[in-house]
């Protein structure tokens, strides 16, 4: 179960940073810059990562989504469609609505609290991660 939540949160980490870097890349809505955000956090916000280790801090996350998701599924569930799809929804929207404390705490340029375009972008990013979760797991 946890070598597949560190496949299932690898894959699914990075199609969501991809998601967010062409997003950012093509409107100019920081969205992936608040997703590798660390700035706000004690000792390692002070710090100036290169990407690899930003993209790293990234994927620890997404491997802790994963594993939850496969544990809640194995062990809390029947394991069925209807247990995997609200279990990827639930955790993805949670995680989305990091949204709003990340913002919140960042030194460094995000998108303002009240931004619509900016949350909505987000959460279509965090819904893509759920999709990705649930299709990947099936598939494997």
């Amino acid at each position: 179960m946890i070598k597949k939540g560190i496949w299932l949160g690898t894959v699914t980490g990075l199609l969501l940073g991809i998601v967010l870097w062409f997003i950012e890349y093509t409107t100019g809505v920081k969205v992936y810059s608040l997703l590798l955000n660390i700035d706000f956090v004690p000792v390692i916000g002070d710090i100036e990562w290169p990407i690899w280790m930003e993209w790293f801090f990234h994927l620890t996350i997404s491997w802790a989504i994963a594993i939850i998701y496969l544990a809640w599924i194995r062990f809390q569930s029947d394991g069925g469609k209807n247990a995997r799809w609200s279990t990827a929804l639930l955790l993805s929207v949670v995680a989305a609505l990091t949204y709003f404390p990340l913002t919140d705490l960042a030194i460094k340029e995000t998108p303002a609290l009240d931004d619509t375009v900016a949350i909505l972008y987000w959460f279509i990013g965090h819904i893509v991660y759920a999709v990705a979760l649930v299709k990947l797991d099936e598939w494997t």
